[in-house]
């Protein structure tokens, strides 16, 4: 039997195919429209389901949407309402678009299914609505290997909700408590990126990423003016600072008084007054995250913990709550976001419109399969698209590929590395990467500045074979999902971190920490990821050939694309890139191609062929 999950209308769409309660099939619209968190309906990544799957339209027994569009109607009717007549300007361009397009979405997405797959089936009498926090819940209980946990929600808004907390049995999965809108975690912190000059909904990272170089001197200031933080982990913000209920903006002119700064306006340099404003921001959402896990435990005493959500990809705030040691094991939904609701609606579906049991034997960890449910292609499709390119290249069975490329990273060369199925969710996990060596201390500069056309303070990730990671970093802990950050082990940090000699951060990035400086952020930190050989063999066989070579089983792994693209999907996608940038090596499956052996006409300015994120 076969479930379709969608999460769409609004950013990050998405769908996910179940088979008999499995997920087998999983991918974001953005990753085929090449539009960065496409918000509209996924016909593609539908179409990719179905045809990945091997399966006929009708073959689908329900088809399940990620929340519930009169619920959320009436949340933002009720808002106006509250702060009336404030807001009519926002009020008047949003309702034609309700009225028109989302307040009769069961009509809409029937419309949707029958023009992407088939106007014979009866897709009304198939379709089911899901809750938005009930969505994300299920997609992180159901596929953790858990058969009982607590699970915490948190993100910007769903219907009403903006964190719930759920608690988890076999196939039972029932809410306890929630905290509603205009009351969110997610958006206030989405507030404070929107203030240092970041997109909203795109740039909460760099606020994560950022926060290192500051020290959180505001923290208290945010405490007493615009959160009030109960001890149960419960929170209210003061409304007098924000502008997201009624107009066009996240934050008004008392919030720019309150700090004597006005928001940084995008792309301009960033001061130390930004880095302490993320610092402390980032403070304040760890501390309310921990007294919610506290009052859970408190109250449930269970052990196991389950993170979704658009805050539980906040990997630092992660590794706060794992090295506070409430829960005894962790588990976060890698695609914590949006997208990830299209599983979760889809276990909805299984579980509990149709009661179906949970299956254990066929999980390795967790029911994701490593987030590898994208698409893939052949050797033969991949030679008729590099054909049709123009590429130049050379086939290599894949153990002399693997030694050949490991030789090419000793020589500090940024390579893209395209194997397999596409990851889902917004982590790059070692088949859709750009891989380099992360003993070079040139190499987070580069690869930011040439490759990726981002900010230089953004750190990178490291992959590392799992039984190597208690030498190389704090715990032994897996993460395979690159959701946690830990420190280095401080056997391996440098004399200037190990004297922990104070400096001005943002001046000074590219200082050597570590004997992995690349990947080693300005506080001694890494967001690791683990790579075991059940999960992704053929790049667990690249560490493990570069380990045999240079003694040092870690790569920097970072996503394959630009700022503001999405991550490549196809063998075009990935010559576009690849061509566009300082790259120097591709090889997408067998097919090893070096930049200076392309035709000169081929190389293509990749700069301005992305909205900045």
């Amino acid at each position: 039997m076969y479930v379709l999950g969608i999460s769409a209308f609004y950013h990050d769409s998405a769908a996910a195919l179940l088979k008999d309660g499995e997920v087998i099939s999983a991918a974001q619209e953005e990753r085929f429209s090449r539009i960065k968190h496409d918000a509209n309906f996924p016909k593609k990544a539908i179409q990719f389901c179905i045809k990945d799957g091997k399966i006929s339209p009708e073959d689908i027994a329900l088809v399940v949407f990620y929340e519930k569009p009169f619920a959320k109607f009436e949340r933002i009717f009720e808002t106006y309402l509250a702060f009336a007549p404030r807001g009519f300007k926002s009020f008047a361009r949003s309702m034609p678009v309700w009225v028109k397009d989302k307040l009769f979405q069961k009509e809409t997405i029937s419309k949707n299914l029958e023009e992407t797959l088939s106007k014979s089936v009866k897709w009304k009498e198939k379709l089911l609505f899901s809750e938005h926090h009930l969505s994300h819940a299920a997609s992180s209980f159901y596929l953790s290997p858990f058969k009982e946990a607590v699970v915490l929600c948190s993100d910007g808004v769903g219907e009403w909700e903006t964190s719930s907390f759920f608690i988890g049995e076999g196939n039972s999965l029932k809410k306890q408590s929630e905290i509603n809108f205009p009351h969110s975690l997610g958006l206030l912190y989405s507030a404070f990126t929107y203030y240092l000059g970041f997109k909203v909904n795109s740039g909460e990272y760099k606020v994560m990423g950022l926060a290192p170089y500051g020290k959180p001197v505001f923290s208290d200031l945010i405490k007493e003016k615009i959160v009030l933080i109960r001890d149960d982990g419960s929170f209210r913000l003061n409304m007098k600072f924000f502008d997201y209920c009624t107009g066009l903006k996240m934050v008004n002119k008392a919030f720019e008084k309150l700090f004597d700064y006005p928001r940084r306006v995008p792309e301009t340099n960033l001061e130390t007054f930004h880095c302490d404003v993320a610092a402390s921001i980032q403070k304040v959402l760890e501390e309310i995250i921990i007294k919610q896990s506290e009052f859970i435990f408190s109250q449930t005493r269970q052990t196991n913990l389950c993170l979704a959500g658009g805050v539980a990809l906040n990997c630092v705030a992660n590794g706060v709550l794992r090295k506070k040691g409430i829960f005894k094991e962790i588990w976060v939904q890698p695609a914590s976001g949006d997208a990830g609701a299209a599983i979760g609606a889809a276990l909805v579906g299984w579980h509990l419109h149709l009661g179906k049991p949970r299956k254990f034997s066929s999980l390795i960890e967790d029911g994701m399969k490593g987030c590898l449910l994208g698409p893939r292609f052949t050797n033969k499709e991949v030679k008729k698209d590099l054909d049709n390119l123009n590429a130049k290249y050379t086939f290599y069975e894949t153990n002399e590929l693997i030694k050949i490329v490991c030789k090419y990273l000793n020589d500090k060369k940024a390579i893209g590395w395209m194997q397999g199925r596409m990851e889902f969710g917004p982590r790059a996990l070692g088949n859709r990467s750009i891989i380099a060596d992360a003993r070079d201390p040139e190499m987070q500069k580069l690869l930011n500045l040439k490759v990726k056309f981002r900010e230089s303070f953004r750190p990178f990730a490291p992959s590392i074979l799992l039984e190597y990671k208690s030498e190389w970093f704090e715990t032994a802990i897996e993460s395979p999902y690159m959701l946690f950050v830990e420190n280095v082990n401080k056997k391996k940090l440098s004399n200037l971190s190990k004297q922990e000699k104070t400096y001005k951060k943002l001046k000074e990035i590219n200082l050597s920490r570590s004997e992995i400086p690349a990947v080693t952020h300005v506080d001694f930190s890494a967001r690791v990821q683990t790579v075991d050989s059940n999960r992704n063999p053929t790049f667990y066989k690249l560490l493990e050939e570069y380990n045999e070579l240079t003694g040092t089983p870690i790569l920097i792994n970072t996503s394959f694309n630009i700022r503001g693209e999405p991550i490549v999907c196809t063998p075009t996608d990935a010559f576009k890139c690849f061509m566009g940038t300082k790259i120097d090596i591709l090889v997408i499956e067998n097919f090893l191609l070096v930049k200076d052996n392309q035709d000169q006409n081929l190389w293509k300015s990749y700069l301005n062929s992305y909205e900045l994120d």
